[in-house]
């Protein structure tokens, strides 16, 4: 994909069709037509530094020893371990929550591991559920059972990946909804069970919206094709965040954690009114960082309402790009980049959270909430 000018000049012939394409969407997206006539760039490697001149505040480690609830590990050696434990120290990560744990003898193998690798004070690992066979008499009371069997064997929370509501379908080939009622015994017995639910629904609104010039998601779904969900097998993305709120709202017993403040940081009102709705509901901010940093003042003020409810969650895990979530949270930093740009292409600036409510993010709000992490690594 290049950027080229066509022009009669015989030097520029062989530009190649892709150049002109480019123009073509050029113009679309912003406006105008390239300018150069020899020069050619991608809109990828497009990335001009900032002539601004600002107090810089990179912060490598976080201020307070943390919690991050949102982490996917894929541990196999004993080197694995020690190379996970020596980027978690350099980070001041004190505790991690592994969201890949399966289930039965998968996830036992996975908390055994922990523990032969020295690493049960620091790592921990939710269970997932099986959804072959969704739709036979004894699914769901195997399902529970082996979410029992799970907890007692380490699991300290379950989660829900994105695919239920999207992907998953039972045993007739017909899409399970998040909120289907054969679910409800496991979101009972997660209240029972004491353990928390961690539940990714959906994804970007503007994995739905056309892709045109107006979408800011525009070179994300050119560069990953299948994150572009507007099909007629996908519900929309408002059906999907109603599913899972009807969950919600009919098991006020059992907490969730919300992955990704629920897809609603760029609409932090309504996200407001959603926990204020649901009690029992808490929101983590893996990979929405970029939301929050472009509107410091608006997230604070969403922080400073909301301390009681809000974790610390990465996702991918990238030690560097841990430093974005720092410099957001903690500094009062101003235009500075994120990290993917397909992701955001506009600055973020911080919000300069005060140290009763960056102790709650860090550490105190997953304390309460999720159970057997030795709490003695943290401030009182």
């Amino acid at each position: 994909m290049r950027v080229g000018n066509k022009s009669s000049n015989k030097r520029c012939q062989n530009t190649p069709k892709k150049a002109t394409v480019l123009k073509i969407v050029l113009t679309a997206l912003f406006g105008f037509t390239p300018l150069w006539s020899n020069a050619q760039i991608t809109v990828e490697a497009y990335n001009p530094a900032s002539t601004l001149i600002v107090p810089d505040h990179i912060v490598s480690a976080a201020k307070y020893p943390f919690i991050d609830v949102h982490s996917h590990q894929y541990l196999r050696t004993p080197q694995d371990f020690q190379k996970l434990k020596m980027a978690m120290d350099s980070l001041q990560m004190k505790f991690m929550i592994n969201l890949n744990g399966g289930w039965g003898s998968q996830l036992k193998e996975a908390v055994e591991s922990i523990y032969k690798n020295g690493m049960s004070d620091r790592l921990a690992v939710f269970a997932n559920i099986d959804f072959q066979g969704f739709g036979f008499v004894q699914w769901t009371e195997y399902s529970v059972n082996q979410l029992k069997e799970d907890v007692a064997n380490g699991a300290k929370g379950l989660k829900i990946f994105k695919e239920l509501g999207i992907a998953y379908t039972d045993i007739h080939g017909n899409r399970i909804p998040i909120n289907d009622p054969r679910l409800d015994p496991i979101w009972a017995a997660c209240g029972e069970l004491g353990i928390p639910v961690l539940i990714h629904s959906g994804a970007p609104k503007s994995f739905w919206d056309p892709m045109d010039e107006k979408n800011e998601r525009w070179l994300e779904l050119y560069k990953y094709p299948d994150r572009r969900y507007a099909n007629s097998a996908i519900p929309s993305w408002e059906q999907l965040m109603q599913e899972q709120h009807d969950v919600f709202a009919k098991h006020p017993k059992t907490i969730f954690i919300n992955a990704h403040f629920g897809w609603h940081s760029n609409d932090l009102a309504e996200l407001s009114a959603i926990l204020k709705k649901y009690p029992n509901v808490y929101i983590e901010f893996g990979a929405v960082i970029a939301e929050l940093g472009r509107q410091p003042r608006m997230a604070k003020q969403f922080f400073e309402s909301h301390q009681d409810r809000i974790l610390f969650g990465k996702d991918s895990w990238v030690p560097s790009e841990y430093v974005t979530y720092f410099r957001v949270l903690e500094t009062a930093d101003e235009y500075f980049p994120y990290h993917k740009k397909y992701h955001a292409f506009w600055r973020m600036y911080g919000m300069g959270l005060s140290d009763e409510v960056l102790k709650k993010v860090y550490y105190k709000n997953a304390l309460k909430i999720i159970p057997g992490i030795d709490s003695s690594w943290f401030e009182k």
